[in-house]
Parts: C-alpha cells; structure tokens; sequence
C-alpha cells in the first residue's frame, strides 16, 4: 500500500470549543511585521511540543543570544492541542514501565509549570477510568497490569483493576462494562489556555518571535542550512525543529508511513440538568457497536469557578462508526455527523450519569468538531534528528497521546538540539538521556528503528484490520 504524505493544514477548520475563550494577543500575532530572513533556530508548529521545546529552550543559558523563530500555519495551537479531549493521563500499563514513568514525569512537569505561574487553565486532578467492554480487551487490561505490577511495583501500585458492578457504579460507569481500571496522577485541563499562556509569556519577554498565519509549504538545503519556504517569504536557519506531528510527512516525505495523519473527532457536550462532576475522567475501549480498537475519551469542565462554568462534557472518539474515512485524513474541515450522532448519545448508556436523564435520548452539544492526530508506526513518538538531514530535528507521532508526552518531549529535543550546537558528540547525549530517565529509548530517532517499524502493520492495518 502506497503511504500518501499529509496535507498542509486546511485554512479552515472545524469550530473547537477550545478556541471559543481565544488568546487575544495571540490572535494574528506576527511579533516582527516581516517575516525574518534568517534565524539560529526554527520551530514549525505552535502545540504542546512546540511551546515547550521553546520555552526549554530559552530556560537554558545555552541560547542565550540566540534568535529563536515559530512559524504557524493558522493561528497559535490551532492543531491537535487546540482540539484534543483535555486529558492529561499517563497510560500506565499500555506501552512499558520505562514510558509510564516517563509520563508521569510529563504530568508531574505540566503541574509544576501551572502551579508556578497560576495558569488559568482548568487544571483538575483526577483518577483516570478506562472501562472495557469485551472479553477480549478486558483480559489484555487484567494481563497487562499484572505485569505492570510484577516489572515495576511502585508504578503499579498507582493502577487498580475493578470488577466488581458495585464499585463500577462509584465511578459512574454502566455495570454492562466488564470491568475498569482505576489508574492515578491523571488530570483535566483546558490544553489552549495552558499553551497560550506559554507562548505569550515567551514573546512578551522577548525571547520568542512567533509568526502566525504563515504556513510552511517545503523544507529545501542549502550547504548546512536550510531554507524554510513559507507563504510569506524564506527563512533560512541551520537549526530547524518539526512540531508537526500528523502533519509531519507533509515536510518530510519519508516519514509518510512513519506519521500517519488521523482524524478524530470531539464533541462538548451539555450535561443533564441538576447533574453533578464525575470523579474521573474515562477512556471507554471497545465499547457497544465500536470495534475493539476504538476507543473513546471523556473529561468533565468544572461547574464554578471558572468563566463560563457550564460542566461540559468533553467527548470524543467513535471513530468506529462514522461515514468517512480517518486514517490517513489531515482535513479537520470535515465533521462526521453519525460520529457526531453518536457521541451524542453513547455517555446515556456508557455511563450512569446523574441529574434529570429520564426520557433523555441524546445530549445537546455547545459545539462539534475535529483535529489531526499523528499515528506512529510503532505507538512511540519519534524525538530527535531526522536522518541524513543535519540540522533537522523531529518531536511528534504521538498516536493521539500527546498530552502526557509533548512537554517532557519538547524538552529532551531542544537538549539534545543545543547540545548538537554546542559540539557533543550527540549519541553520548541521547545515552546519558535514557540513562537518566529522561526520555525513553524507544523514542529515540535511529535507522534501526525506522527500519523495524516499517517491519510492523502499516498503521491503516492496525487501526481497521479489514484493510490488507
């Protein structure tokens, strides 16, 4: 199967409810008038990865002087980060001990960054409740976190399996589901405010030069530069750092089958009257009428304390039952209205919620839309130089995760990008880095992975099993 490169994001989009509170010094933000002709360091993308990899990078006195540049396609994080379901939830027992501690590190970091600054994001620490709803994923679960508990005990003690209906009543969930797994140190948020607020603060202090509305269209290399060719003009740098996740192969070709761009699809809904917070957040995996893969996601916005304090519940998934195809999409143009039929509908039945339900047969939604993820070939990000591009750096492919991952992430690559510039012998740092803890080997961008992972399913197969 030939794998089609990503688009460029579309110069429309669906209406995120995210972006309904908008940063309104960000909002067309072109620090300098003109777009620059050089810079020392060039960051794609204005997410989660990009802000951070920006912000660690200007933390560190190593860049001091150095003119560090953002180019955007649309406005500030108006990709994945500024459409996704506002989790913060490490998997702990989905993809090994060494990533699930990292993910809890990545949380624990994102915490420490809100509680210093007193972001206003809607920060909520909460139990993370994956419900299961076949025979099949639920054994894996039981499987999964029993080895969790047997390789690494300190992180399995934050992970409990629950099958018993009662204590599935207590997280709200429908006694139809086979069991959940209660896991802890997750949270909510409303991931735009906390990137904005990021970004902002980078600019205003003079460290940043962001420029929105000013999509790249091709990556070209002149000697040991490289050429940034926008819409607006060039900018030539010889440090450039893709935070493009699914839209990655759209710069770089060769990762067409590495990154592959998925669409998904998030709804807020409006919760029945007089209902109270659940406790939780929930992943719902394989739940009626879905294929075992698909897997849904639902947070809760807070009833007070907050501008426009309506208890939202943030639901996506369903990519299971929709009309369109999403694999391989990166239009979030389009929404799915039978996906959209049935995230209004599924948490009545998914969930036990509370309030005036009866006679209820779907929520009401405030708004409808989708966003891109970047599916990995092999379930990890990719973090580090792109081979035989020297200069050129990659921080993405984070298989609709990027929440627990892009901040920890942005900041291994602006380490491993100034000590590069600083003259280190590079594999010498992305050694000391695993040692460390800091970032997982597995992450790590080599030959012999790419060449493994092109050994796995292509990731049409993994996510639809019909397709050969």
């Amino acid at each position: 199967m030939k794998h089609a490169s990503s688009s460029l994001p579309t110069p429309t989009s669906t209406e995120s409810f995210w972006h309904t509170e908008p940063n309104e010094f960000l909002l067309g933000h072109r620090t300098t008038e003109e777009l620059p002709e050089h810079a020392d360091i060039v960051i794609i993308g204005s997410g989660i990865t990009g802000a951070n990899t920006a912000r660690y990078l200007t933390e560190d006195g190593r860049a001091d002087g150095l003119k560090i540049v953002m180019l955007e396609a649309r406005e500030a994080c108006w990709g994945a980060t500024g459409r996704n379901g506002g989790h913060c939830q490490p998997l702990l027992f989905d993809r090994g001990a060494d990533v699930a501690d990292f993910e809890l590190k990545n949380v624990a970091a994102v915490q420490s960054y809100i509680e210093t600054h007193s972001v206003p994001c809607e920060w909520r620490s909460v139990s993370g409740c994956r419900s299961f709803w076949t025979e099949e994923t639920m054994k894996a679960a039981e499987k999964e976190v029993a080895r969790l508990h047997s390789v690494a005990p300190e992180i399995g003690k934050l992970v409990a399996v629950i099958k018993d209906k009662d204590e599935l009543k207590k997280h709200r969930v429908d006694p139809a589901a086979l069991g959940i797994t209660l896991s802890q140190n997750a949270a909510s948020l409303w991931p735009y405010k906390l990137v904005t607020f990021i970004l902002e603060k980078l600019v205003k202090e003079g460290k940043l030069n962001l420029q929105t509305k000013t999509p790249v269209t091709e990556i070209t290399s002149q000697g040991e530069k490289h050429a940034v060719h926008t819409s607006r003009g060039t900018i030539v740098s010889p440090t450039v750092i893709l935070a493009t996740n699914g839209y990655t192969s759209a710069l770089l070709p060769q990762f067409a089958d590495l990154i592959v761009p998925v669409r998904g699809q998030m709804s807020a809904l409006f919760p029945p009257e007089r209902s109270t917070i659940l406790p939780d957040s929930h992943g719902m995996v394989g739940a009626p009428g879905m294929p075992g893969w698909n897997d849904d996601y639902l947070i809760q916005r807070p009833y007070s304390g907050v501008p426009n304090p309506a208890g939202h519940l943030m639901f996506g998934g369903g990519r299971g039952d929709g009309d369109h195809p999403t694999v391989g999409v990166s239009d979030d143009s389009v929404l799915d209205e039978k996906i959209a039929a049935y995230l209004r509908r599924a948490l009545l039945t998914l969930l036990e919620l509370d309030g005036s339900t009866e006679g209820l047969k779907e929520l009401k939604a405030a708004k409808e839309w989708t966003g891109i993820m970047g599916y990995s070939r092999d379930d990890h990000p990719w973090v580090g130089p792109v081979p035989g591009k020297k200069g050129l750096w990659l921080c993405g492919g984070y298989t609709g995760h990027g929440m627990p991952n892009g901040t920890l992430c942005g900041k291994a690559i602006a380490k491993l990008v100034l000590g590069h510039l600083e003259g280190q012998q590079l594999d010498r740092i992305q050694t000391e880095m695993v040692e460390k803890a800091e970032l997982p080997a597995s992450y790590l961008i080599t030959d012999e992975r790419i060449v493994k992972a092109r050994s796995f399913p292509i990731v049409e197969r993994q996510n639809d099993p019909v397709i050969v």
